[in-house]
Formats: C-alpha cells, sequence, structure tokens
C-alpha cells in the first residue's frame, strides 16, 4: 500500500502527484460509509424517540436529551482528538474512531438504565466530529483544488443517503420489531468501514510540522470562529424541526406511525438533493451558498409551522428543509480556506458547530413544546435561529471584505 502525503495542507499537493481515479473513488466510498453509519446513529433516534420514551417510562421531551447527549459529545470530542491526535496519520486515527463508534453504538443497543443509554449516547458521539473532518481533509486531498467541495460532498453522501435509506429503515424494524435494533445495526456498518477503511485508505505520513500546539493556532482566527458560530446558530433550526417530526408526523398532521419512515425519507431525499447541489454551488461560490441558504432556510421552516396539520403540506416542508443541507459541503470547506495550516483542529470542529445547532435546536424545540406551543412551532424556532446566523454570516463578510481591501504593510 503506497504512502500519499494527505496530511500536507491542501493547497500543497501538486495535481500530478494526485492518486487514480480508482483509488480515490474507492477511499471516498470507505469514508463514506463511515458516514452512512454516523448518519444513521444520528438521524435514527428522532425517529425512535417515543419508542425509546415507552421504554425507560420518560416522556419524549425527557428522551430528547439523549440527541443533546450526543450532539455533547461530537462538541466535545471533535475539537479534543484532533489535538490530540495532531501528530498521527490519518488513516490509523480514523480506524480508531470507527472502532469507539461501533462499539459505542452495539453497547447502547443494551443499556440496561435511561442514563446509561443517555451516557453511551455521549461516547458514541466523540469520534463523530474528528471522523468527519479528518473523511473530509483526506477526500479533499486527494483531488485537484477546484473539486474539493464535490469530494467532501461526495464523503458527506454517507450521512445523506443515511437519512434517506438508513434512517428510515432503521425506524421501521425498531418500531416493528425493537429500537435497539437500530443502533445494533449502526455499530455493524462501522465494523464494516473499520475493515473498508484498513483495505483501501492508502497509508500516510505525518507532516513533519504537525503538533497540538499549530492545530490550536486554528481558534486565533476570527474567520473561524465566525464560520463556526454560522454553522452552531444559523442551521439548528433544521434540528429544531427533524428531532420532533415524529410527534409532529401523529399529532399535528393525524397521520398513523407508519407514516413516520415516509417523512423520514423525504428528509432524505431533500438532504441527497442539497448535498449535490450544495456541492456544486460550493465549488462556484462559498460565500454565495452559505449565506443563501441561510435565507431559504427562514423561508422553509416558517412554511414548516404555518402548514404542518396538512399531511400534504407537511411532507414538502419537510423536504424542503432537508435540501437546507446544502450549506453542508460549502461551510467544511470554508473552513479549509480559513484555517490555513491548522485543518485538522477547523474541519473536525465544523462538526462540534453542528452538533451545537442540533443540541441548540432540540433543547430550544422541547421548551416550546414544553410551553404548549405546540410541535409545529419548532419551525419558527428554526426559522429564528437562522435569522440569527445571519447575523453572523454577515460580520463574517464584512471582515472578509475589510481584509481585502486593508493596505499592504
Amino acid at each position: 500500500m503506497s504512502q500519499i502525503a494527505i496530511n500536507e495542507p491542501i493547497e500543497s499537493q501538486p495535481e500530478a502527484a494526485l492518486p487514480s481515479s480508482t483509488t480515490v473513488a474507492l477511499v471516498q466510498l470507505a469514508l463514506a460509509c463511515g458516514g452512512f453509519g454516523i448518519g444513521t446513529g444520528e438521524f435514527a433516534i428522532m425517529g425512535l424517540l417515543p419508542n425509546v420514551a415507552e421504554t425507560f417510562s420518560v416522556t419524549t421531551p425527557q428522551a430528547g436529551y439523549v440527541i443533546s447527549a450526543y450532539a455533547l459529545g461530537v462538541v466535545v470530542g471533535a475539537p479534543v482528538i484532533a489535538v490530540l491526535a495532531a501528530k498521527m496519520a490519518r488513516r490509523t486515527l480514523l480506524l480508531m474512531l470507527m472502532l469507539v463508534f461501533a462499539i459505542g453504538n452495539i453497547l447502547s443497543a443494551v443499556a440496561p438504565t435511561f442514563e446509561t443509554f443517555t451516557l453511551l449516547r455521549f461516547v458514541s458521539g466523540l469520534p463523530h466530529g474528528a471522523y468527519f473532518g479528518v473523511a473530509a481533509l483526506v477526500a479533499a486531498s486527494m483531488v485537484p483544488v477546484h473539486r474539493r467541495a464535490r469530494a467532501v460532498g461526495r464523503v458527506m453522501l454517507g450521512l445523506t443517503i443515511a437519512t434517506l435509506l438508513g434512517t428510515p429503515v432503521t425506524t421501521l424494524f425498531g418500531q416493528s420489531l425493537d429500537w435497539q435494533v437500530a443502533f445494533l445495526s449502526v455499530g455493524i456498518v462501522g465494523l464494516l468501514t473499520v475493515a473498508l477503511i484498513w483495505f483501501h485508505v492508502p497509508k500516510d505520513r505525518v507532516s513533519e510540522e504537525a503538533s497540538f500546539l499549530r492545530e490550536l493556532g486554528a481558534f486565533r482566527r476570527p474567520q473561524v470562529w465566525l464560520t463556526l458560530g454560522i454553522a452552531a446558530v444559523g442551521y439548528g433550526g433544521m434540528f429544531a424541526m427533524f428531532s420532533y417530526i415524529a410527534s409532529t408526523t401523529t399529532k399535528v398532521a393525524m397521520l398513523p406511525e407508519s407514516a413516520v419512515p415516509i417523512m423520514l425519507v423525504l428528509f432524505g431525499v431533500g438532504m441527497n438533493a442539497g448535498n449535490f447541489i450544495g456541492s456544486w454551488l460550493a465549488d462556484k461560490s462559498l460565500l454565495g451558498t452559505i449565506g443563501g441558504s441561510l435565507i431559504y432556510n427562514i423561508v422553509v421552516l416558517t412554511t414548516f409551522a404555518l402548514t404542518a396539520a396538512n399531511p400534504y403540506m407537511l411532507g414538502l416542508s419537510v423536504f424542503l428543509v432537508g435540501c437546507g443541507f446544502a450549506a453542508g459541503p460549502a461551510l467544511q470547506t470554508r473552513l479549509m480556506d480559513v484555517a490555513a495550516d491548522a485543518q485538522t483542529l477547523a474541519a473536525a470542529s465544523n462538526h462540534s458547530a453542528f452538533n451545537i445547532a442540533n443540541a441548540l435546536g432540540a433543547w430550544l424545540g422541547g421548551l416550546v413544546i414544553a410551553w404548549g406551543y405546540g410541535f409545529a412551532a419548532t419551525g419558527y424556532v428554526g426559522a429564528a435561529l437562522s435569522f440569527l446566523g445571519l447575523f453572523v454570516f454577515a460580520a463574517s463578510l464584512r471582515l472578509e471584505r475589510r481584509g481585502r481591501t486593508a493596505p499592504a504593510l
């Protein structure tokens, strides 16, 4: 197995030194498989919250705490792992991360109490952000610079396909058999990913300049913080809505429980469409894709809140909210640009930011439900978060323009 310099900054890779298209395709397949497992594990719980609540004798909003626990694991794990593993080969790190993820999900399937289950969801979330961050860097380093966002999008395709196939299928089996089956299945996918990475991802050499201090340097860059802020605030709305989609479907639209997997499929179709279109747009205009998606989210989440009682409009809104994932590849690539030589920490932290959005959205959604405003009101929460995200984006854009017009010293 040949060695490649996938630990070097992306811009330093000469096009002639890039691997063959077959190698790139196999690597992207292996990395996307891990994304499929992670996406299924993250989103399946949202369709199974009522089942989890019944098993552990808690309310549905209380069961929503396990979503926040997983998201907190991502938030904590991504930067910590990225810094501590700064001198580790990326292939080795990917193998370790997926092994921890697989074991965490298998143990989640046999958790005896709600507290234990919540803790195991936290542990399962620890590898999430670091895996996606490192996988995105590996994929982007193996293609020409002008195709980076599309390479990142192909890795994230595993995540979006999970929402289209993995999540609805595991939700269906979880409802008809036992919700624990979902997490056992995710653990098996994690073990499969370990095997695929072992066989297909080339060994890499660690940059001599790599260090934990260099990685920490990412947090000295204001644009890194602003980009992470856009993700953390602006995209919490999708999770505010989606965290309670099962209850919205059955209690607001008055559809049977069997309709929940259909809503999950519609959301997954939307995410795949958004990932495909967003990757292409991001290679054309990163900032335009990010800003446009925030405005788009405000419109579609408000529409969701106003029309959730209508089954047909609910399905359409769920699809359109899923399309808002178009910003995912754009934000990941934006962080590669603004992080300079501290790309591992920045790339991994992108998923910390998205899971802050996950935790924030689930928490705020639960609050408005508990206050009696109903499940449809989560759409208003989402629209408000996207509106706030526009202010963070505006600050980033202003700083970008100021940097371009600043006189050279």
